[in-house]
């Protein structure tokens, strides 16, 4: 017999978690820092944004694929230390000082390989695919994980492209990148310890 709300439930623990963590590692990485240049320089901000869509989504795509083929061969604990790293690493990045992304002066292959290029080469590896391999290794639908990351991505990118520079480096970019390392930081130790069973 079909559990249709058990179904909806499995996909909201999916999606959810994967697009609040991609929405706030996202608001302080160099990735929409970058949309925000390109943006201004070329003058065709859903352009840039459409190009980081396919730079993350590739990415991510990667990512979710991982996880999937990963998750058979961990045990619950394993996933969860898995998901502990994760954070740490993305507190270990976002308590760091936040580098300004080359600008890419001398680049002249247009506003959308421009726009792919430079920000597939920032997101190559970086905390938003580590999020979407973790939670796509624990959940039991890895693609709803990289499609929830994907909105959230989208979401940060089309503001940046939107506002542009001077209006993106006004927000508070470095307490928002404080405040969510320390949180997870503490997310990220209790979760070790709790994959280790220290507590």
């Amino acid at each position: 017999m079909r559990d249709p709300a058990g179904r909806l439930t499995l996909r909201v623990e999916a999606a959810v978690p994967a697009f609040v963590a991609a929405l706030l590692t996202q608001i302080g990485d160099r990735s929409p820092w970058l949309v925000a240049i390109l943006a201004d320089r070329y003058g065709r901000p859903l352009t840039i944004a459409l190009a980081a869509l396919f730079a993350h989504a590739a990415g991510i795509a990667l990512a979710a694929a991982a996880g999937m083929l990963i998750a058979p061969l961990l045990t619950p604990n394993a996933k969860m230390l898995l998901l502990a790293l994760a954070l740490i690493f993305a507190a270990m990045g976002s308590l760091w000082r936040l580098k300004p992304p080359d600008r890419l002066d001398s680049w002249r292959i247009g506003a959308l390989l421009t726009g792919f290029l430079g920000v597939f080469s920032l997101a190559l590896g970086d905390t938003t695919q580590f999020f979407v391999l973790a939670f796509s290794a624990r959940g039991s639908t890895p693609w709803l994980a990289g499609a929830g990351a994907l909105v959230a991505v989208f979401a940060v990118n089309t503001a940046a492209a939107l506002s542009g520079e001077m209006a993106w480096r006004q927000l508070p970019i470095r307490a928002i990148r404080i405040l969510f390392g320390l949180a997870c930081l503490a997310a990220g130790l209790f979760f070790g310890a709790q994959a280790l069973r220290l507590a």
